[in-house]
């Protein structure tokens, strides 16, 4: 005697499926960079406004450790990775004092600029503290590649 098997759709598999739908429309996904939603300057730019005469923007690295070890822009502060609460709290505390009109430039530098997980969540903490003069630096491969590679100024370990 065959038994055969039932085919049947059990309710639990439908909970299942129901339940781990709602959990990915309900967490939220961690944004990557958006040229659109922030103002952003080029590598070019950035040396331009480097090399003039005047007041130079507060250059804020939110990427990883590892890489500001390796190389950053000269001048620039590490704040910890832009993703992570212990990184954007290190910013908020960072420029807790720092007037809102300042020029201020965030960078990252870890991956293609589509992928960046970085960027966006600091450049929205200090849109959110009143912060308007702040621009990310658009690295559209990674910071070797758009910044070292260029041949544009480099520091490297703990500055």
């Amino acid at each position: 005697m065959r038994i055969r098997k039932s085919r049947r759709f059990l309710p639990e598999k439908f909970i299942l499926i129901v339940c781990l739908a709602a959990v990915a429309l309900l967490v939220p996904l961690a944004k990557s960079a958006d040229s659109t939603n922030m103002k952003t300057l080029t590598p070019e730019e950035l040396v331009r406004v480097l090399a003039a005469n005047g007041a130079k923007p507060l250059l804020l690295d939110v990427g990883s450790h590892m890489l500001f070890l390796q190389a950053h822009i000269p001048g620039s502060e590490y704040m910890g990775q832009g993703n992570t609460p212990e990184g954007l709290q290190h910013l908020r505390d960072r420029i807790r004092n720092v007037p809102k009109k300042s020029f201020i430039v965030l960078y990252c530098g870890c991956c293609p600029w589509s992928h960046c997980p970085n960027v966006n969540p600091a450049y929205e903490a200090l849109q959110q503290m009143g912060f308007m003069n702040v621009k990310v630096l658009y690295i559209a491969s990674n910071f070797g590649a758009d910044w070292v590679d260029k041949g544009y100024p480099v520091a490297k370990g703990e500055q």
